[in-house]
């Protein structure tokens, strides 16, 4: 899977030229593997991108924080970004929603902290009785702050994946039997129960962005579009033009 990030060339249609943008990623402190697709795999790119790594931020310490105890090293990061030339800036994890508004606030290029940013918006495209439902990495983790700080209903329906699968444990860097297709087959079973629990729902976010490889086997499985962050990488890294005169 190719990710949608920074693929602007010189030139276009309509007499209007595009600057290349690059993509900074905040990343956070782990070592597991990441499949193409993934924010976090250099492969998943064919445009410009920059990567930094906040030290210490873990995913067990990152998953579900709602403090903001790891604010300050986010910041800080996001300014390195930006000092290194990222003109928009995403992140390797959904549960940093928690400081989507500090970050904006704060870096001077746009930023889009979390697919979960697609929930208000997804919601309003969807036909009359149908829902969005979203698919995390940690359902304990995923608390109605996170849902209030990217503007989505407090009675969204979610799932997580298994809490002692091996997609947990690869991403938690415990001992497991991992592997493309082990994760594959729990966020397929994830996401149907999603689905059979709340069958209203016509349309998945995934909040995890490990969960990006295997987004096309979840939206076949359920029926259902499922939607991850690079869409909103795409729309970030899509937003500077200038008019050529000839």
């Amino acid at each position: 899977m190719r990710g949608s990030a920074a693929l602007f060339r010189r030139g276009g249609a309509g007499g209007r030229e595009r600057d290349d943008m690059t993509l900074g990623v905040l990343m956070l402190d782990t070592g597991f593997r990441r499949f193409p697709g993934d924010i976090g795999a250099p492969e998943s790119f064919s445009g410009p991108v920059i990567f930094e790594r906040v030290p210490q931020a873990t995913a067990r310490r990152i998953v579900g924080i709602a403090d903001d105890g790891f604010l300050a090293p986010f910041l800080a990061a996001g300014e390195r970004l930006v000092a290194r030339g990222a003109t928009a800036i995403t992140t390797s994890c959904g549960f940093l929603i928690a400081y989507q508004a500090a970050l904006a606030a704060h870096l001077p290029v746009p930023v889009a902290t979390s697919s979960l940013l697609l929930i208000p918006m997804l919601a309003q495209a969807l036909p009359p009785g149908r829902r969005v439902g979203v698919l995390t990495f940690s359902r304990m983790g995923l608390s109605a702050a996170h849902l209030a700080a990217s503007g989505a209903a407090a009675d969204t329906p979610v799932a997580g994946l298994p809490d002692a699968g091996v997609f947990r444990s690869a991403i938690l860097e415990e001992p497991c039997a991992d592997g493309f297709a082990a994760r594959e087959a729990e966020a397929v079973d994830a996401a149907r129960a999603l689905v059979a629990a709340a069958p209203e729902i016509g349309a998945i976010v995934l909040e995890c962005t490990n969960l990006s490889p295997h987004r096309a086997a979840i939206a076949a499985a359920t029926g259902r579009p499922a939607y991850d962050l690079w869409p909103l990488v795409g729309m970030i890294t899509q937003g500077r033009t200038r008019d050529v005169r000839c």
